[in-house]
């Protein structure tokens, strides 16, 4: 399918809250390849406002592979949370600050410079900062789930 005949997914990601634009098509056994370019952003309610998401290939609230990109404005903040199954990112651009803990600390985290990759365990807190635009590619196998540390934190319930 043609990214031009892209459509919405519109199944509730517990991570991302929205309905998010879906890049590629899902479910067929087609080669995909994709360039930045082809990518559609949106906003992602479950996190901090200004972050944007593009869904390559998911659904994620299903148990299939997801492959998704955020995009990460500078001073940018992800308070400590967690997820239900394993986390892979990969930095695409930037750098991406992230460590593990009950409550985001830029003194705890690692510098992920481009190419860098984190593979976080499921129930695992951890949180992530950024000095500059930074965008991520995150993948794994849902359902996908987000859960925060301090529920206050969660800007889905503000």
């Amino acid at each position: 399918m043609k990214a031009s005949q892209a459509a919405f997914a519109t199944a509730t990601f517990a991570f991302f809250s929205l309905a998010a634009p879906v890049a590629w098509a899902q479910g067929h056994s087609e080669h995909i390849m994709v360039v930045p370019k082809d990518l559609t952003w949106a906003d992602v309610p479950s996190l901090p406002p200004g972050a944007k998401i593009a869904v390559i290939e998911g659904p994620m609230n299903e148990a299939k592979p997801f492959t998704v990109r955020l995009k990460l404005p500078a001073n940018y903040k992800i308070p400590a949370h967690s997820h239900p199954a394993i986390e892979h990112v990969t930095v695409i651009s930037g750098t991406f600050n992230m460590g593990t803990g009950d409550k985001l600390d830029p003194k705890q985290t690692k510098a992920l410079s481009v190419g860098s990759v984190a593979i976080v365990q499921p129930k695992t807190n951890h949180f992530g900062w950024t000095k500059a635009e930074t965008i991520v590619q995150l993948h794994g196998v849902g359902p996908w789930g987000v859960t925060y540390v301090n529920p206050a934190d969660d800007p889905r319930k503000k």
